[in-house]
């Protein structure tokens, strides 16, 4: 396939580039946090300064009911 894409028109070529360029970011590039993710990191350092943090007995119910 890769000795085909020289032969491809000059804009599917470059489309072909960005496409393998995605890829390659999304599996071996820094990850990009979406906007929910970003607010969520937020609101748990927030937390986090705040000292709002779940004790032992809770985490591990969590743990136990996501086991179950």
């Amino acid at each position: 396939m890769l000795e085909r894409v020289s032969t491809w028109p000059e804009e599917v070529q470059e489309e072909f580039v960005r496409s393998v360029a995605d890829i390659e970011n999304k599996h071996f590039g820094p990850y990009q946090l979406s906007d929910d993710e970003r607010q969520a990191v937020r609101r748990g350092l927030g937390e986090m300064r705040d000292r709002r943090l779940a004790d032992e007995a809770a985490v591990a119910a969590v743990f136990h009911r996501v086991r179950a």
